[in-house]
């Protein structure tokens, strides 16, 4: 009885196809100087909603306060900026270069009900957390249950005598 074994070259190519797959999604999800849209670097953002405001919380590690711009303009939120290296090109060959610089922006659309006038900043720790509060009109309000008696009992008569 004779087996018939397969070439090894499909196999050796179907192995060069799976590292060019990790290559791809580990350069595409887990490197982050890949994490750009157009020229500008992506912001990542954590964004809820308590009963009094949106709470808008943005990843900046490295970056200092006074490197972003924050704006709205109709319903539009933007966070933006730009880094520079502290590091000058005389120093030395960079070898690997995984830590963002240049420029950086995120935009998204806020709801309706807020007042964007009143929002404030806070920035520690690399983490940028922007507070909008809700309108009057907007907050959840609770509203009280009355039973079903209450409502059709009478008045207690008062009398005099």
């Amino acid at each position: 009885m004779t087996l018939i074994r397969p070439s090894s070259a499909p196999f050796r190519d179907l192995l060069s196809l799976r590292q060019a797959m990790d290559r791809l999604f580990e350069e595409s999800f887990v490197n982050p100087r890949t994490w750009t849209w157009g020229e500008h670097q992506l912001v990542a953002l954590d964004v809820y909603a308590t009963d009094e405001d949106l709470v808008v919380e943005a990843n900046l590690p490295g970056v200092k306060p006074e490197e972003v711009d924050i704006t709205v303009e109709g319903n539009t939120l933007t966070i933006a900026g730009e880094t520079r290296s502290a590091r000058k090109d005389e120093e030395g060959s960079t070898l690997i270069q995984e830590i963002r610089r240049g420029s950086f922006s995120r935009s998204l659309t806020l709801p309706d009900g807020l007042e964007a006038d009143k929002a404030t900043a806070t920035f520690e720790d690399g983490v940028l957390t922007l507070r909008i509060p809700k309108a009057e009109q907007v907050k959840p309000r609770q509203i009280k249950i009355t039973s079903g008696d209450a409502q059709h009992a009478q008045p207690a008569a008062v009398g005099t005598k």
